[in-house]
């Protein structure tokens, strides 16, 4: 089965940056697993597994704007340091977890004060060029209720 709109995909992935470098792989673990079509990817991720099948290997190189998008540089915010979670003792460069009303949101902290901390809302990878070996290892029809809730279900998907 090729993958497309309303399938189950899961893969194993490495990434790594524009020197080759690895940032993270999920070779060795749960491989990820998504509903396609719904948004839940990366845009140059889902472009580049659409058609692909189980036992498809290959790699693909995506640009900011396929990725994770543009650096912002007027992306920074100051908010109170009770907000941010992930740590007791904040420094620059630490990443934080904030709430936010569109959900749990990646944070880099630039500054830390008393009360009040500066943080980065860029995403860490945003602004680079990306290349991820993707590994597909099973492509199965979405069921009705992953359908319907715009997610997969199962290992390496969204345990309810």
């Amino acid at each position: 089965m090729k993958i497309a709109d309303k399938t189950v995909v899961q893969f194993h992935y490495t990434l790594k940056d524009e020197a080759g470098k690895e940032i993270e792989s999920s070779v060795g673990g749960d491989p990820l697993a998504y509903l396609h079509g719904f948004n839940n990817m990366l845009v140059g991720v889902e472009k580049a597994l659409t058609d692909k099948a189980a036992g498809d290997k290959f790699s693909v190189t995506l640009q900011p704007e396929e990725a994770y998008g543009e650096r912002q540089e007027d992306a920074i915010q100051r908010v109170p340091v009770k907000h941010l979670q992930g740590a007791d003792k904040w420094q620059p460069g630490m990443t934080a977890l904030v709430h936010t009303e569109q959900g749990e949101r990646q944070v880099t902290v630039v500054k830390v004060g008393k009360f009040m901390v500066t943080v980065d809302i860029n995403p860490p990878l945003a602004g680079k060029v990306l290349t991820f070996d993707l590994e597909v290892l099973d492509v199965r029809e979405a069921t009705a209720e992953e359908i319907e809730h715009g997610h997969a279900h199962g290992v390496g998907g969204h345990q309810h």
